[in-house]
């Protein structure tokens, strides 16, 4: 009843288990309680704090169900449940979450604060403690080692349970320094959309843990990628997950010294080329999702403008949808051309790379510059290809003010190298007024991001500052 009837079999999460089991993968159940389980109470509104009827939620974000952690059939209730899903995975982990409890349904309900003033609760964070400390102890009892986000700490736990963070690397070093093992979240959102660099450089013990005794940094197991699954289906989850993950597994088993990000793309192209071989569709998937949004096979300039945008963050599309006067929901189709773009522009990458090049050698390696101006020349004409295509579809339409960004990047970037090839100093006027324009393109439209436009501006300024 709370799954739209999309639900897995035993038998099936069992087949799930043997085909990660064989290729070296754990499986960890993961079951979050007390809150965010709306969907639970759609078939069980007894175990809720307040009176259902309850549905599944369809938008994202922190909401007020939670389970009432002072009636025993709860507890009952879950040990049933735990004791089930214990006998059907078989890692010694059990994760309960306990994250964004926002304790609303326990303030508003008499005797849920009733039972907190008999047991001396004056905090909904203390009903959570003791809700959490007796959902530990039936989590033992099966066998299991508790593990949950930051908010399952507590001077009552003990010491045995995994503490996984999304608050930071303070707080895990600060539950280490209690004697509690933890894993760190907090930086390796990918369906925050970040590049790999940002990844990279998050590691789960900063400065090799120079606070922490070595018993105390022995207590930090490493990390976890997170993907959440808010603007992800079956087509673009692929391109959501690889080859970033790569770029973080390898934090995970290296020094906290290497941070090369130059060697590490290296390695991560090897690693995508080779994934897609293996048939995963990361980087295929945005072509068949262009011809069918553009109707039409000729998308090559439509591609153009593909390589070089990255979506906006998750928080900036959220509010981006609010503001628009909509809310994002799991009803509503991902078939924007945000949904088709990589989260990484491989094409503006290599193009601030050759900008720096450029600049570096003080204007005088040729091949960069012929590889810049190339590339500068096709976006500038790219919006009138492209136009016919874009005005014509209704998925499309949206992207006319970016396709247009993009082709004015390419005029004042060919303007910016006419000034350095002819010896002539840009004046500090045109440069303030192109940054000026650059730093309008560099805000969201479309929920997409033009990643061209800082390696444009630093053409700009060094046209400006050039002899």
């Amino acid at each position: 009843m709370g799954s739209d009837s999309l639900y897995y079999t035993q038998n099936e999460i069992r087949e799930l288990i043997a085909h990660a089991r064989d290729r070296g993968i754990r499986v960890i159940p993961e079951f979050d309680i007390p809150g965010h389980c709306t969907s639970w109470f759609v078939g069980y509104p007894e175990l809720a704090s307040a009176p259902g009827p309850y549905q599944i939620e369809r938008k994202w974000g922190i909401f007020d169900p939670a389970m009432d952690p002072t009636r025993e059939e709860t507890y009952v209730f879950l040990d049933k449940l735990i004791g089930e899903m214990a006998a059907l995975f078989p890692d010694r982990y059990f994760h309960i979450c306990g994250d964004e409890v926002n304790g609303k349904q326990w303030s508003a309900n008499s005797q849920i604060q009733k039972y907190m003033r008999a047991h001396n609760m004056k905090a909904t964070q203390e009903l959570q403690q003791y809700f959490t400390a007796r959902v530990e102890k039936i989590v033992s009892k099966h066998q299991k080692f508790m593990a949950g986000w930051d908010e399952v700490l507590s001077p009552a736990m003990p010491k045995d349970i995994v503490i996984q963070s999304w608050h930071g690397q303070d707080f895990l070093m600060q539950a280490a320094r209690q004697g509690y093992r933890g894993l760190l979240s907090h930086g390796y959102y990918l369906d925050a959309m970040a590049p790999a660099p940002e990844h990279y450089q998050v590691d789960p013990l900063p400065n090799a843990g120079a606070t922490l005794s070595s018993e105390e940094r022995a207590r930090i197991l490493g990390g976890e990628a997170c993907m959440w699954g808010e603007f992800v289906d079956g087509e673009n989850i692929d391109s959501r997950i690889w080859p970033r993950t790569a770029a973080i597994a390898e934090r995970f088993w290296s020094s906290e010294e290497t941070r090369d990000t130059e060697s590490m793309y290296r390695r991560s192209d090897v690693v995508s080329w080779r994934l897609q071989l293996q048939g995963l569709m990361h980087r295929s998937a945005t072509d068949a999702v262009l011809v069918r949004m553009a109707a039409s096979r000729d998308i090559a300039a439509l591609r153009i403008l593909a390589g070089v945008v990255v979506p906006s963050g998750l928080g900036v599309r959220q509010q981006a949808a609010i503001k628009a006067g909509g809310i994002q929901t799991s009803d509503l189709p991902l078939n924007r051309f945000v949904d088709a773009v990589a989260p990484e522009s491989e094409v503006s990458r290599l193009f601030a790379t050759r900008v720096a090049l450029f600049v570096t050698s003080k204007f005088t390696d040729a091949a960069a510059e012929a590889q810049i101006r190339e590339q500068l020349t096709a976006w500038r004409y790219n919006a009138e290809r492209l136009h016919p295509l874009l005005d014509g579809s209704f998925l499309l339409k949206e992207l006319i003010p970016v396709s247009q960004n993009l082709a004015a990047l390419g005029a004042v970037g060919l303007q910016a190298l006419n000034y350095i090839d002819s010896g002539e100093r840009a004046s500090e006027s045109w440069k303030s007024d192109q940054v000026a324009m650059i730093a309008q393109m560099k805000t969201p439209k479309a929920d997409v991001l033009l990643a061209v436009a800082s390696a444009v501006q630093t053409l700009i300024e060094a046209s400006a500052a050039a002899p």
